[in-house]
């Protein structure tokens, strides 16, 4: 397969296009059409700020199911290969989805489609078990989520819509059956085939060969494209509400009125992304959920000139996203990030070399137009990028988010749960150009005992215009504070090249002078973590294994160090290298006379050890390459080599009891000290 010279800025225009929609339809989601025509008028723009909505809506960026789950379950791509099975995929929820906290719906078993295949899968059947229509009923199976969510796998897939339905069908199978799986399967279709075919009637032909003839969606599919042809799409929509409408299937969301009105926006707008956002979103019922697939499919048609035809789409949102889940320091991120995460994948695909621009920056700005989250936090101006650089307009600080922003924490409908993606011990780099004689400097932004924004800022340089700097800051002790956002203050106009870290933080977590956000830094998949508690990190699970995680996969090489005081628990202890809730390594307390070094249940190594309830022990792990180094109170006791995982961050683990830790230190290898 051919790989298109440009897929990778079509991904990008499709997560975004994806991005966007879900943004525009999330503050009316579920509402009919009356209601909209009524309320809002026809759909042209974003209306999250109109002063009539409820106030839960007023935000613009928010999190989304139908984004995370788009987003977060390819990355059984990255753990499973390009090729995962549905039970892998299955496997992925289970790792990286936080139980009613992050991903999905969490409506309750038969109620919620996605919710109930979890319960399933925790429950230890297996996908496509897990969503198979003759455990869960038509009704449940055949619910819209499995076409929601299956945009990040097509666009691994470019130009093969074959290929891009069949992964499509898998990932959708986890949690769906039916006519929910064609509905999957055409969206794929049309987003695989739209990398190399702009005619919106071929692509709808294309799409239609790939699920049964006699199947419900290809007669949906067919008559809405023969009612499109009178040219007036709101007539198009209520023939779909009289054959086809809410009242006729069962349930919250079928996917087969939202599969029409998906249909009704393709073909009344040949695949323009204005024109579809108006038809998808004014015409009601799951408009968050349709408006994403229809944005999907056109940004990936049309490409980014395509979303700039019409209005300012992507000035508001700044490229910014949300993804909560298990992987802590994935969830702050930004369109570009995910755009080259999914284009990795298509070309690995493909067996092709995948594309790092800048020597793998985080903020590279190699797209056209991207921002990569970057706005004016103080001063006048906008930032713009019309070269593969950020312009950072003259007496103003520009900053892009970390961890949660202020506006973001109190995020309706869906929290948001996160880690930062920057820590104390790491240095910022920075690339900056001189268009302007300028003085000009990084920014550290973090969260005070006050839960406040306070800046550091790093040692200031002097530019002249046309002159070149490198700049660096390493991020301060903050007191276990939360790092918030980095950025720039410059006096003059620059070009802002690259923006990165890599690397180990050294840190102390423990628990702050004042304030709560701190904890939000902490992905809680555990029963109870109560802040009265007297030590800062009393940790409870009642059933099972839980992990109190935080950190990126950034770090790799590093040594955890905790104390440790078990309370009737059957095990706890610390993990290393945690990528979600079913990936890590751990060193365990465990079973009263045991100390253990596992890969989650796997045990690497165990000796006897004769441990005391209420006794403090110190525990620490190295990781460094494939060696894993683990000790109890200063003794070595295992020194072993596996090469499952190689970045991570970290965890304290319970495992039905009570375990409580003062402090928890993260220290970075020294090469030198090894040598």
């Amino acid at each position: 397969m051919m790989i298109p010279a440009d897929y990778e800025d079509r991904v990008y225009a499709g997560v975004l296009g994806k991005v966007i929609a879900v943004y525009l339809g999330r503050p009316f989601e579920g509402w009919r059409y009356q209601r909209i025509v009524d309320e809002l008028g026809d759909i042209t723009y974003y209306v999250n700020d109109r002063a009539d909505l409820p106030l839960k809506n007023h935000l613009l960026v928010v999190t989304d199911d139908d984004i995370s789950g788009t987003l977060v379950f390819p990355r059984a791509l990255r753990d499973h290969g390009v090729e995962p099975t549905s039970e892998q995929v299955g496997q992925t929820w289970l790792d990286q989805i936080v139980e009613e906290q992050t991903v999905l719906w969490w409506g309750g078993l038969g109620n919620s489609t996605e919710h109930t295949a979890y319960l399933r899968m925790k429950a230890g059947i297996v996908p496509p078990e897990s969503g198979a229509m003759a455990r869960n009923g038509q009704v449940v199976a055949e619910q819209v989520g499995a076409q929601i969510f299956v945009e990040g796998f097509a666009m691994t897939r470019p130009g093969d819509p074959q290929a891009a339905a069949d992964l499509a069908e898998r990932a959708a199978r986890v949690s769906h059956d039916g006519e929910a799986i064609h509905a999957a399967r055409v969206v794929a279709a049309l987003v695989a085939q739209s990398f190399v075919e702009p005619d919106m009637d071929r692509l709808l032909d294309t799409a239609v060969t790939l699920i049964p003839k006699d199947s419900l969606i290809y007669r949906v599919v067919a008559d809405v494209r023969e009612w499109a042809t009178g040219g007036d799409w709101k007539a198009t929509r209520e023939r779909i509400e009289e054959r086809y409408g809410y009242h006729l299937y069962g349930g919250n969301c079928h996917v087969i009125p939202n599969h029409a009105t998906i249909i009704n926006a393709l073909a009344h707008s040949g695949g323009e992304f204005a024109q579809a956002m108006t038809v998808v979103n004014t015409s009601g019922w799951d408009t968050d959920s349709n408006a994403g697939n229809v944005g999907a499919i056109c940004g990936v048609r049309g490409g980014l000139a395509g979303l700039d035809a019409g209005p300012d789409w992507r000035g508001p949102i700044a490229d910014r996203l949300y993804l909560p889940a298990a992987d802590g320091g994935s969830c702050i991120t930004d369109a570009a990030r995910e755009a080259l995460t999914l284009a990795r994948h298509g070309r690995t695909w493909a067996g092709e070399q995948p594309v790092v621009p800048k020597d793998g920056a985080r903020f590279h700005f190699a797209f056209p137009g991207s921002v990569q989250g970057f706005t004016v936090a103080e001063g006048n101006g906008v930032v713009s990028n019309d070269s593969s650089t950020l312009t950072v307009p003259a007496g103003t600080t520009v900053s892009t988010p970390t961890f949660i922003p202020p506006e973001a924490l109190d995020m309706p409908i869906y929290g948001l749960l996160a880690s930062p993606t920057l820590y104390t011990g790491q240095t910022v780099t920075a690339h900056v150009d001189a268009t302007d004689d300028a003085e000009v400097a990084l920014t550290i932004t973090a969260y005070d005992e006050n839960d406040e924004l306070r800046t550091v800022f790093g040692p200031g340089t002097t530019l002249s215009a046309g002159e070149s700097a490198d700049l660096a800051v390493t991020v301060p002790e903050l007191g276990g504070q939360p790092v918030a956002a980095v950025g720039l203050t410059t006096s003059g106009t620059v070009q802002l090249d690259r923006l990165t870290w890599d690397g180990a933080p050294d840190l102390t977590l423990t628990r702050p002078a004042g304030g709560t956000v701190w904890r939000r830094a902490w992905l809680r998949a555990v029963d109870r973590w109560d802040p009265h508690w007297p030590e800062p990190f009393r940790i409870v699970q009642n059933r099972g294994t839980g992990l109190l995680s935080h950190g990126s996969r950034d770090w790799q090489n590093y040594t955890v160090t905790a104390d440790v005081t078990p309370h009737l628990t059957a095990s706890a202890g610390i993990a290393a290298r945690v990528q979600g809730l079913q990936r890590y390594y751990a060193l365990e307390l465990a079973d009263r006379n045991t100390v253990r070094l596992v890969r989650r249940h796997t045990v690497l190594a165990s000796r006897a050890f004769d441990w005391e309830y209420g006794h403090t022990y110190q525990l620490a792990l190295t990781v460094d390459g494939d060696r894993l180094v683990a000790t109890v109170d200063g003794e070595a006791l295992f020194d072993l080599t596996d090469s499952t995982y190689d970045c991570g961050g970290v965890a304290l683990v319970v495992t039905e009891g009570r375990t409580a830790t003062q402090q928890v230190r993260i220290t970075p290898i020294s090469r030198e000290e090894e040598s």
